[in-house]
């Protein structure tokens, strides 16, 4: 008991190399270490399966940030291993930490359980390979205590995994992992692996419910079997692959335009123009606009345009008020708002007439029917 309560109280934050490396301050190194190296400060000596295949790579999500992306540990094929065999011999595990008290005492501390409870915790995970490049926190052993650094573990790793998803064994070296602690642009200490790259590491985060079976994908047959949780292999069992990740359709598809933007097309009724003399409207689109009445003319000035006989009447700024008949177009499809298309309706001869007889507002009910607008 006196060694466990040593042990619990001093979980040191050491580098590998010795040096302090607060695993809270933030800044620091991280350490690449490759799936069969045994790395520093083992706890144990290896216990991994020498005869596990080489997972490739997961089908992960695409990344959408540049930060490391969270993958849940009950995603399906997240994991590998080899069917009906175990990625670790658990069982040599827990004779290797039995034998030696000081590290019992030491894992214990760093798993928050009782040295007692420590066989009982590895027989209760499941043994599987890693499939990403994944950043964690080892804890190596060193002059009767845990050690903490930062690390990232190489696809291909055999580690232990909890009922959550988390890997909490590295099996090459019998080190406890936790989860990764956020470090502002980390040095990365240790030789590249082929294939590594930054971009393509994840950080696994439990599950919300437990993982009562885990979809693996096996590389020695291309296939995929289902493994429950605590299982060593003896009951596993073939599974159809899980579907393919897929991206959001909104984040792929660019918003529509709204549908109350402004479009003129070749049917829809021309505006009347502004003519001074004998000028002829110039045609657009192969039609010829009619000219607007000399009262709906604007100014020269820029200021808003004010009838000097009646100021309460409609001006070119303000849509009218009355429809100009069943068929007139709603706001939304009439490309002209201010009076204009009831005023296209009628030949010159006719708007002419109306002038003549003082009955130029663009409100005024027209006598009859006119001519179909021309389109």
């Amino acid at each position: 008991m006196l060694v466990a309560a040593a042990a619990l109280a001093v979980v040191l934050t050491n580098r590998p190399d010795g040096k302090s490396d607060t695993a809270g301050s933030g800044s620091g190194e991280v350490f690449l270490q490759n799936a069969a190296a045994s790395g520093p400060d083992p706890f144990t000596r290896s216990t991994a399966r020498a005869d596990g295949g080489s997972a490739p790579p997961a089908s992960l999500p695409p990344r959408t940030a540049s930060a490391v992306p969270e993958v849940s540990g009950s995603t399906p094929g997240l994991y590998g291993g080899t069917r009906s065999v175990s990625s670790c011999d658990v069982e040599q595990q827990v004779r290797y930490l039995s034998g030696e008290p000081a590290k019992n005492a030491a894992f214990a501390s760093v798993v928050g359980i009782s040295p007692t409870d420590v066989p009982a915790y590895l027989r209760s995970l499941t043994p599987l390979q890693l499939r990403a490049d994944t950043r964690v926190t080892n804890h190596g052993f060193r002059n009767g205590a845990a050690t903490t650094y930062q690390a990232v573990l190489q696809a291909g790793t055999a580690v232990m995994v909890d009922g959550h998803g988390m890997p909490r064994v590295r099996c090459a070296c019998g080190n406890p992992l936790t989860g990764p602690v956020a470090q502002k642009a980390p040095r990365t200490t240790g030789t590249p692996w082929q294939g590594y790259s930054s971009q393509q590491v994840v950080v696994v985060a439990p599950s919300v419910t437990v993982v009562n079976v885990f979809v693996v994908y096996d590389p020695q047959d291309d296939g995929w079997f289902a493994r429950e949780h605590g299982d060593t292999g003896e009951h596993d069992k073939p599974t159809p692959p899980p579907p393919p990740p897929t991206v959001s359709p909104s984040t792929l598809v660019p918003p529509s335009p709204s549908s109350s933007s402004p479009s003129v097309s070749p049917s829809s009724p021309v505006p009347c123009v502004t003519v001074t003399g004998t000028e002829t409207p110039t045609p657009s689109n192969g039609i010829t606009p009619s000219p607007c009445p000399s009262t709906l003319s604007p100014p020269a000035s820029s200021s808003p345009p004010e009838s000097p006989s009646d100021s309460s009447g409609p001006t070119d700024s303000s849509p009218s008020t009355e429809s100009s008949g069943p068929g007139s177009a709603s706001p939304e499809s009439a490309p002209a708002s201010d009076g204009s298309a009831d005023l296209t309706s009628r030949s010159p001869d006719q708007q002419a007439a109306r002038r003549a007889d003082g009955t130029t507002s663009s409100t005024a009910p027209a006598p009859g029917p006119g001519p179909a607008p021309v389109v």
